[in-house]
């Protein structure tokens, strides 16, 4: 069993870092799709929710869990911090990690704003 949890711990991540990816870049895929625009919508309030309240990412957790499975020494906290701030930003504040995740999630959020303001302006 230890070698499923060996073989599952990093495809997990793959998919945790596919998340991120989607949650900063869905805006570029969305426009004419309402489906996927709601989908993009959530996952950026979603991103906010988990990087600002008390909320553990499953996948975070799903990751944990199978690092203890494996006989690796599990880590604590979240994804972006043990993996993005270690390797990426080592010398920045977690509150600054923080900040920049809800912004790029705020800025998102923005761009559904202005094509919603621009698509109501056009059908006047």
């Amino acid at each position: 069993m230890t070698v499923v949890f060996q073989v599952l711990a990093p495809l997990v991540v793959a998919i945790h870092l596919a998340w991120i990816l989607w949650v900063i870049t869905g805006v570029r895929w969305t426009r004419g799709r309402p489906w996927l625009t709601a989908f993009h919508m959530a996952s950026l309030v979603w991103g906010i929710v988990v990087e600002t309240c008390p909320v553990n990412c499953p996948l975070t957790l799903a990751e944990q869990t199978l690092e203890a499975g494996a006989g690796m020494r599990p880590w604590a906290g979240s994804f972006l911090l043990h993996y993005l701030d270690a390797i990426v930003y080592p010398n920045l504040p977690v509150s600054l990690l923080i900040a920049l995740g809800v912004i790029v999630c705020g800025v998102n959020l923005l761009i559904y704003a202005w094509r919603l303001f621009q698509f109501l302006a056009r059908r006047h």
